[in-house]
């Protein structure tokens, strides 16, 4: 039992070391989010999770709304009313399965496809010009280790 507790402390104390860079880092990419964010918002009232329920309605064709929560990492109540909203803006549809009543279908409206056609990229300009010119490698490890590091913040809803 002490080994474990021995263990635990040696782990604990590793950490610690890179606590304060971490949260530095994740700090300033939050920083740079909410100021795209701001951004997206002035063309055309969008939010960046709007934006990007739209772009994989677009590339997905159609969706159920379940489905759709894992691919945009959003909880089915969060996304329920994200999808109201971008529905009484004529950007996306709803429409019944044929066969099951119960299943509803969600399509990106015409209107959806014009307004993702003229609509500014979901990352920052600044950050699309400096990714783009890393080394191939290194674009694949930043990514990576990117969507580690969301993994290990778990389910945040």
């Amino acid at each position: 039992m002490s080994e474990l507790i021995v263990s635990t402390e040696t782990e604990l104390s590793s950490i610690k070391g890179f606590e304060q860079s971490l949260f530095q880092a994740l700090r300033r990419l939050q920083q740079a989010g909410e100021v795209h964010a701001k951004r997206l918002a002035r063309y055309g009232g969008l939010t960046p999770m709007q934006l990007l329920v739209l772009q994989v309605l677009n590339s997905e064709g159609r969706l159920t709304a379940s489905s759709l929560c894992g691919k945009v990492s959003l909880s089915a109540a969060t996304l329920s009313g994200m999808l109201d909203r971008l529905e009484e803006r004529g950007l996306l549809q709803r429409q019944r399965d044929d066969q099951d009543r119960r299943k509803q279908w969600l399509h990106i409206s015409e209107a959806g496809r014009a307004l993702l056609h003229e609509a500014p990229p979901l990352l920052p300009p600044e950050f699309r010009a400096r990714f783009a010119a890393l080394p191939e490698w290194e674009r694949h490890g930043l990514t990576a280790a990117l969507l580690r590091a969301a993994e290990l913040c778990g389910d945040v809803e």
